[in-house]
């Protein structure tokens, strides 16, 4: 194990299961001053999945297969680390 510390508040705001068990982790930040912050904590959680798995070989957790922080901005990027921005306009009609 890593020996990964995180914070107590350590969550995401959805999580969206698809048929396939495929998974998203999803924060809502409506400021993007606030994107970091999620986008971290979306990552400590894949990142503490991970290490599970390192660690136990014979019940291993899917790790998330998106990542993704919905917020009030303009437009819609994939950050350096993989976190997809997405703007809340994006997903009307």
């Amino acid at each position: 194990m890593s020996g990964r510390t995180f914070c107590c508040d350590l969550e995401a705001d959805a999580v969206l299961h698809l048929a396939d068990s495929r998974y998203a982790l999803v924060e809502f930040k409506l400021g993007s001053r606030e994107i970091e912050e999620g986008s971290r904590h979306l990552l400590e959680i894949k990142g503490l999945v991970h290490d599970y798995n390192e660690k136990e070989k014979q019940i291993r957790l899917r790790e998330p297969d998106l990542l993704m922080a919905i917020t009030g901005g303009p437009i819609a990027y994939t950050r350096p680390d993989g976190v997809k921005i997405i703007p809340l306009a994006c997903l009307r009609d």
